[in-house]
């Protein structure tokens, strides 16, 4: 569903600009854009998550093994856009949902000539699993570390993901903190995420390909305190993600040749945002449960669990 919807959108607006000016290809890759905004912006908001669930970093030598699942919340005003306010003076029309909106699909006019944009697929959440490991190094300084090698899942023929993220203790730094009863650390994580998924026959008889890409970097002071089992934290930060769309090679629609890269070489602009964190770690022996919120553009609730020692 997913792929046809980018496909329809991606049809609609070519065929509407085709043999016309750059200005008007411009507008149109600009409603694609908006379209599929939602699934770019998000994904990357979730692969910012489950970094960490307490301030304190491990010791030398400790480590931990987590699967975090990072539920990403869409907001209701990313779930529309209006095509007259990006369309220019190329294309009209009013409200329409994006790729995860429910709204009924406005028309879309360009040159006198109107036709009905693809509808959403009612999309309110989306998982963005994890599984990472930790190991703590000298100094306060723990390192984390996520690897998926290439493998296939469902009908996404080739995704990969990797990433790496460090926390370091700071009150070893302030004079009298090793006797506070508190953790204080600042940690940062970068997250590469890269998917492919092959188009066969789906418009006309060409066999293509579409590529998602996504690069994650966030950074945060994380303040926890350990009571017993319960370990409550909080932390502030800031998010900067930079993710890309693309359909190579070109398709058929009758006898009319559509270039899809003209429309579809999607870069969205890198997206830096504050955030703010609240969870809960509660340990049992060496297992290792969490759960916390993020208040960001997206909000993200994570669930998890692992082996921590140390």
């Amino acid at each position: 569903m997913f792929k046809k919807r980018i496909l329809s959108i991606l049809l609609l607006c070519s065929t509407l600009t085709y043999s016309q000016s750059t200005l008007d290809i411009y507008y149109g890759k600009n409603i694609l854009k908006e379209y599929i905004r939602p699934i770019a912006d998000g994904f990357s908001a979730g692969l910012n998550n489950g970094w960490y669930n307490t301030g304190k970093p491990h010791k030398f030598g400790g480590f931990d093994i987590t699967i975090a699942g990072n539920i990403v919340l869409i907001p209701e005003s990313y779930k529309i856009f209006s095509i007259s306010e990006i369309g220019g003076n190329s294309f009209s029309g009013g409200e329409t949902p994006t790729i995860v909106g429910e709204k009924e699909p406005s028309e879309i006019t360009y040159n006198g000539n109107s036709v009905k944009m693809p509808s959403g697929l009612n999309i309110p959440v989306f998982p963005v699993p994890i599984v990472q490991a930790g190991i703590g190094l000298i100094k306060g300084t723990e390192i984390n570390i996520r690897y998926l090698p290439k493998i296939n899942v469902g009908k996404v023929d080739q995704i990969n993901l990797y990433g790496f993220g460090v926390k370091h203790d700071l009150l070893q730094w302030i004079p009298g903190g090793k006797i506070l009863p508190i953790s204080l650390s600042v940690q940062g994580g970068y997250t590469k995420f890269n998917s492919t998924v092959a188009i066969k026959n789906v418009i006309g008889d060409r066999n293509n390909e579409l590529a998602f890409d996504v690069e994650a970097m966030t950074a945060n002071i994380i303040l926890s305190k350990k009571i017993l089992m319960f370990t409550p934290y909080a932390s502030i930060g800031y998010n900067s993600s930079k993710s890309s769309f693309k359909i190579d090679g070109d398709y058929a629609v009758g006898a009319l040749e559509l270039n899809a890269e003209e429309l579809t070489n999607i870069e969205y602009e890198s997206n830096t945002e504050l955030r703010a964190n609240l969870g809960f770690r509660f340990n049992i022996a060496i297992l290792a449960l969490q759960a916390n919120y993020t208040i960001s553009k997206y909000p993200v609730a994570t669930l998890g669990a692992g082996i921590s020692f140390r």
